[in-house]
């Protein structure tokens, strides 16, 4: 027996597996199972962007890099933060990493120490807390309230930092309530971060593309003059350019951080893939890049609506309009104390393995995400199957009375 390092025990298995798992079991078995646990785009990679990876690989561009990437993609990354978030990063002040995801890891990495403290407001992506435990971190949890549109307020951060708060962690728009701050809101959050000058803000940026009702998106770092010092700044190529599987993120920031992840990656995975890196600067560069976004984006905007719509018409469901991403966060906790062929339902969990049994639809719990009342729903799939899987949810509702 190999006796496995205590570190894996800080670790959470995730919740949300034996629903997926059931799910995909389901599916191979010839049932029809309408999903909405996908947190990818539904759209294929534009076809120019797979074109740079052809000739990319015609040109045998499949050896080693430099750490982390080649000078071309650093630098169209750089211009992308100059040109369209307002942040003056220099083409050493960028890195990359195999997607927004192994970017995170690394940064925790990178800037915690023990016992060093990390304030994540909730609900909230989840991987975030455990990333920062396995950096040896404690995570401090602001629940933002429903009522609230899921937003924490600067009176709640203000209150959550300590003598030994180092990272604040903000994702707008949002994974897995869809909710977005406005530029007036997270103003009002910097003011708070500006007067305490040791803390690092992790922003995270991947749905940058995706907001909805007019929103504008504005880069935490230009928020007050004091924070681009001590911002890290994420985003990648899978949400805004449907590339998920090509695992391409990156982070801009100040350079020394920088410089210390380049560290850790040439001692873990050296770069990203050699011959994605071409195809991920065209993607930035190149003006039809803008145009699928926006098509993509204007597609997600009416499937959110009507998702939305749809769900808030359900009785006893309480839904938060989504102002970006690709996802509804509904309230189903009327439910909760119910029973539906033999089984109670009690939480988000519980709620969700009935729903994939009983109705064939599968979604992903809320209680990975710090809410045990609501469950996820991706409008990341097509109006026809958001529409057959609604119908489904509201026959099994009824159920439950």
């Amino acid at each position: 027996m190999v006796p496995l390092a205590q570190r894996m025990q800080l670790v959470s298995e995730s919740i949300t597996l034996a629903v997926s798992a059931k799910a995909n079991a389901m599916k191979k078995a010839g049932i029809d199972v309408v999903g909405f646990g996908a947190g990818e785009p539904d759209f294929d990679t534009p076809t120019f962007i797979k074109d740079a990876a052809k000739a990319a690989l015609d040109k045998g561009q499949t050896k080693y890099t430099p750490t982390p990437c080649f000078p071309e993609l650093r630098a169209a990354i750089a211009e992308k933060f100059n040109k369209e978030n307002g942040l003056p990063y220099k083409p050493d002040q960028i890195t990359t990493g195999a997607g927004g995801k192994h970017c995170l890891y690394m940064a925790f990495m990178a800037v915690l120490d023990p016992g060093d403290e990390v304030i994540i407001p909730s609900p909230y992506w989840v991987s975030y807390p455990e990333q920062v435990k396995l950096a040896g971190g404690s995570v401090k949890i602001v629940r933002g309230e429903e009522a609230n549109g899921f937003k924490i307020t600067p009176a709640q951060l203000e209150r959550a930092i300590g003598p030994r708060t180092k990272v604040f962690v903000i994702n707008s728009p949002s994974n897995p309530a869809g909710h977005a701050y406005t530029p007036e809101e997270l103003k009002a959050l910097a003011d708070v971060l500006a007067k305490h000058p040791q803390i690092v803000v992790f922003s995270d940026e991947i749905y940058e593309k995706l907001l909805y009702g007019g929103l504008k998106f504005v880069s935490f770092a230009t928020l007050h003059p004091s924070l681009l010092d001590r911002t890290l700044t994420f985003n990648c190529h899978s949400k805004s350019f449907a590339m998920t599987g090509w695992r391409v993120g990156y982070i801009g920031g100040p350079k020394p951080v920088i410089d210390a992840i380049n560290k850790l990656q040439s001692q873990m995975s050296s770069h990203i893939t050699s011959f994605t890196q071409v195809p991920a600067a065209t993607a930035l560069t190149d003006p039809r890049g803008a145009q699928s976004v926006e098509h993509m984006r204007q597609e997600f905007e009416q499937r959110g609506r009507h998702m939305w719509e749809r769900l808030s018409a359900l009785p006893k469901v309480t839904c938060v309009r989504p102002q970006g991403a690709f996802y509804c966060f509904p309230n189903v906790s009327a439910y909760f104390g119910k029973t539906v062929g033999g089984v109670t339902i009690t939480d988000a969990v519980s709620f969700a393995a009935a729903l994939l049994e009983q109705a064939h639809v599968a979604v992903v719990p809320g209680n990975d995400s710090g809410f045990e009342t609501h469950v996820r729903l991706s409008f990341a799939t097509s109006m026809q199957q958001i529409d057959k899987g609604l119908d489904r949810i509201g026959e099994f509702l009824k159920k439950l009375g």
